[in-house]
């Protein structure tokens, strides 16, 4: 029953911006935190950023930091990537996930770890042409 539903991709130009949602169900939304993960074709999947259900704190990996942005909205059970500055290289199937922690992410660093993820949505199509 648990679910995790993403929507928002895209085509978009370069300079361009989107805004993924992840809408979630059959889980206490409020224990989790929850990621966005992309994997390009012939690329390993790749932790993009990750915001905390103790105190909204997040983390954003080095290839985003300062174009992305995070957030949750907790009475919606849903969590947005707002998407600027979009570059071809961001291209990718952009997957929501949630993991069991309560923990802060102010100090996370290293990446996100797909294994700490136990539940995953289906993935949506992020192209962002030249």
């Amino acid at each position: 029953e648990v679910q995790l539903v993403e929507s928002g991709g895209g085509l978009v130009q370069a300079g361009g911006s989107l805004r993924l949602s992840c809408a979630a169900s059959g889980f206490t939304f409020d224990d989790y935190a929850i990621g966005w993960f992309r994997q390009a074709p012939g690329k390993e999947r790749e932790g993009v950023s990750c915001i905390s259900s103790l105190d909204g704190s997040t983390y954003y990996a080095d290839s985003v930091k300062g174009r992305f942005t995070i957030s949750r909205d907790n009475a919606k059970n849903t969590v947005y990537l707002q998407m600027n500055s979009l570059k071809p290289e961001d291209t990718a199937v952009y997957y929501c996930a949630a993991w069991g922690t309560i923990a802060t992410m102010t100090y996370l660093s290293g990446g996100l770890n797909p294994a700490d993820f136990g539940s995953w949505g289906q993935g949506t199509q992020v192209t962002v042409s030249s």
